[in-house]
């Protein structure tokens, strides 16, 4: 695949911002993947998906106080718990209303870093960012697009070697979101962005665009936009009120309290009007999830409701992860988590006494807050001063009634090189040292999470949180030889 040259690449970005006043770092080359990489991507869709399923499972027999296990009693309230803390209890009975069950995102998006031992997840996240940026790079990364034919999308490579040529991840996108209204030709579909989420607008709005051009009825639209009309939910084009039938919702649940309408969403919900995507049930945006996988005292329920191939990747994939619960424990006692001086926890809060070598552990939120996305939250413990961490750790003790944390082992991604173009020299590009995190993009349709596309992050190697940065570029996927 021949180079990109930096002026295409600059002239592009600057002629469709996609997003809000961000730049980043550019490069001549997507980022290869080999193919066995590209097939681990696809077994991952799959058991995030699974994981998924299982988890609605798991808190939907919390709530209900039903046993877990097949053969051997497992009942367990506190998961429910976990999971529900802050939330507002008309939002939870929104959960769990019976018509809710079996919906899962629409787009699923994990946080992979490479490290020398393979892939890690890190996050599963159910509201990411970054779609149409994908498709934007998808294209112009693609040294001879070719817009397949409809119903040739199965390939997540059409078009090319870039993962999600051309406009697959735009056609498979609103295939998925589409396919939630089977009955209906043409949906009438709202990209909802709230002004929390406003950095990420330009981008729904060229993904809009473009499906718009390609003859699909899809519209970006703020919170503000949207009013009631009878049962439906509507909103105003070139004057007229039109009838939303589906509702791609890119905002945090946390954020309802400022979208206007939201009440009439509900409403329009349950008269059956619209379908929202991804759907409002909070367990499903926890990262605690990932602390309920590794509890000591739930492996037999997932390795019963998960596939066999899904419970060993997942188990390879997610690192060590615990909940920070402060409540007392019995006298003798220990909690299942890091150790500190080599001992085991009787609390949380000793955790703020841990050596700089005992605190590679990143501590954060686990949602249901503003400072849960974007990396607001997130602490290296061996990255910051002792009284730094202490603060955090402090802080998520006291924050644990209403808004728990997690805490989970570093690990640390590899050392990589990439070719990037130097902003100050123009058109000349010269290998780079930095670390990789990869999101790759779901689209979940018939219960198949189909992979998409991918967002390479390259971070200079100093940088021991990964995410998007000015330093860092953002790149497309391709199969390397």
């Amino acid at each position: 695949m021949p180079d990109l040259a930096y002026e295409t690449i600059r002239t592009a970005l600057a002629g469709q911002p996609l997003f809000e006043a961000k730049t980043w770092r550019l490069s001549p080359d997507a980022w290869p993947l080999t193919p066995s990489q590209v097939a681990e991507l696809g077994a991952i869709g799959a058991a995030c998906l699974e994981f998924h399923q299982a988890l609605e499972t798991l808190y939907l027999r919390s709530v209900a106080g039903r046993n877990l296990l097949r053969n051997k009693p497992l009942v367990t309230p506190w998961v429910a718990d976990y999971l529900d803390r802050g939330k507002p209890a008309a939002l939870l009975a929104h959960a769990r209303d019976g018509r809710n069950r079996g919906a899962f995102p629409t787009v699923l998006r994990p946080d992979l870093l490479l490290t020398d031992d393979g892939f890690v997840m890190t996050e599963l996240d159910s509201v990411p960012g970054g779609i149409g940026l994908t498709a934007f790079l998808n294209r112009l990364y693609t040294a001879a697009p070719r817009i397949p034919e409809p119903g040739t999308q199965d390939s997540a490579i059409a078009g090319g070697a870039i993962l999600g040529a051309g406009d697959a991840m735009i056609r498979n996108f609103h295939a998925a979101l589409a396919a939630l209204r089977p009955g209906l030709r043409n949906p009438l579909i709202a990209l909802v962005v709230s002004t929390e989420a406003a950095t990420y607008r330009p981008e729904m709005q060229w993904l809009a665009a473009q499906l718009q051009l390609q003859g699909q009825r899809v519209f970006c639209v703020a919170p503000g936009d949207l009013f009631p009309l009878g049962s439906s939910l509507c909103f105003d084009v070139d004057g007229n009120p039109e009838k939303i039938d589906i509702l791609y919702r890119f905002f945090e649940l946390f954020d309802l309290a400022n979208i206007p309408a939201a009440t009439f969403v509900f409403d329009a919900w349950a008269a059956g009007e619209v379908v929202v995507t991804p759907p409002m049930r909070p367990f499903q945006e926890e990262k605690l999830a990932f602390a309920l996988f590794h509890h000591h005292l739930l492996p037999d329920f997932w390795s019963e409701t998960l596939s066999r191939d899904a419970h060993a990747l997942l188990s390879r994939l997610i690192p060590p992860t615990w909940v920070i619960d402060p409540a007392p424990l019995p006298p003798g006692a220990v909690l299942a988590g890091p150790q500190v001086g080599g001992r085991a926890l009787t609390g949380w809060s000793q955790l703020a006494a841990a050596s700089q070598r005992e605190r590679e552990l990143i501590l954060k939120i686990s949602g249901y807050h503003e400072t849960a996305w974007g990396a607001r939250s997130v602490v290296l413990g061996s990255d910051c001063s002792r009284e730094e961490w202490r603060a955090a750790v402090d802080l998520a003790v006291g924050d644990a009634p209403a808004s728990p944390h997690i805490v989970q082992e570093y690990r640390k991604p590899r050392r990589l090189q990439h070719r990037l173009f130097d902003p100050a020299a123009g058109d000349i590009a010269a290998p780079a040292a930095g670390r990789l995190r990869l999101c790759p993009y779901y689209f979940v349709q018939d219960g198949v999470a189909r992979l998409s596309g991918a967002l390479a992050t390259f971070c200079p190697p100093d940088k021991k949180i990964i995410h998007g940065m000015q330093d860092a570029a953002l790149l497309p996927c391709r199969i390397s030889g």
